[in-house]
C-alpha cells in the first residue's frame, strides 16, 4: 500500500531563503506515516487498547531541492516490511510538477509500553500495513552506525522544556534537529542547508533533563 498525502509549506515552517527546513519536511513525513498506522489500526488512538507504540530509531533524508514558502508538496509513504526485531518506512517527496524533490527512510520498532520492552512484529500486524517488500528509495536499506568523533570543537548545554515533549513522555523526535542546530558554531550554521542528513535515537530524554549538544 502507497499512501499519498499533500502538503503546503507554512510560514512557521521555512528558514534561509524562505525555504523549508529540515524540521519542517520530518514532520510532513511524520504525520502521514501516522496516518498510514490509524488507517492500520495501530495509531496513538489505539495505544490504549493495544499497549504497543511504535518507537522511531533513525532517519535518513536526502534533499534534492528544497521547497519554499506557500509551495505544495505531495508525499508518498509505504511500509517495507520487517528485517528481525525491525520495520523500515520508506518516502518520496514531489512538487506540484511531479519532479521528485526529496527521499527519506526511517527505522522503527514496536514497544510494549505496560512492560517497557521491545516486541516482535507478528507477521498479523504488519499484514495491516500492506507493505511494499520490494520499493525502495536508497540501494542500501539498513542504517550504517554513525562513529562518534574522538574530540568536540564545541559544546552547548540545554535543558529540556515542556514543549519539547511528547505523547510518550520524552523529547519529541524532531526537536532533536533543534539539539543539533544548538551546537553549531554561528557560521556552519548560517551557511549550510543539509541536504543529507542522518538522525540515530540512542536513548529518550525526558522533561527537566540537562543535556550536552556538542559538534565536530
Amino acid at each position: 500500500m502507497i499512501l499519498e498525502n499533500e502538503y503546503t509549506v507554512k510560514l512557521s515552517e521555512i528558514g534561509k531563503g524562505n525555504k523549508a527546513t529540515n524540521k519542517s519536511i520530518l514532520s510532513y513525513l511524520e504525520d502521514i506515516g501516522g496516518i498510514h498506522s490509524n488507517i492500520a489500526g495501530y495509531g496513538v488512538f489505539e495505544i490504549a487498547q493495544t499497549n504497543l507504540s511504535w518507537i522511531l530509531l533513525g532517519w535518513r533524508l536526502q534533499v534534492i531541492r528544497r521547497p519554499k514558502y506557500a509551495e505544495k508538496v505531495k508525499i508518498k509513504t509505504w511500509s517495507k516490511g520487517v528485517v528481525r526485531l525491525y520495520t523500515y518506512r520508506e518516502f518520496e517527496i514531489y512538487d506540484e510538477q511531479e519532479n521528485l524533490i526529496a527521499k527519506a527512510s526511517s527505522k522503527w520498532v514496536l514497544l510494549d509500553i505496560q512492560k517497557g520492552k521491545i516486541v516482535r512484529i507478528e507477521p498479523e500486524l504488519m499484514s495491516k500495513y500492506e507493505p511494499e517488500f520490494d520499493k525502495v528509495v536508497f540501494e542500501k536499506s539498513e542504517f550504517d552506525k554513525i562513529n562518534e568523533p574522538n574530540e568536540y570543537q564545541f559544546e552547548k548545554e540545554y535543558t529540556v522544556r515542556r514543549a519539547d515533549i511528547d505523547v510518550n513522555n520524552h523529547m519529541h523526535n524532531l526537536n532533536y534537529i533543534e539539539l543539533a542546530n544548538e551546537a553549531l558554531p554561528e557560521e556552519v550554521y548560517k551557511g549550510a542547508l543539509f541536504n543529507d542528513v542522518r538522525i540515530t535515537y540512542k536513548k529518550e530524554i525526558k522533561l527537566g533533563d540537562t543535556v550536552k549538544c556538542k559538534y565536530a
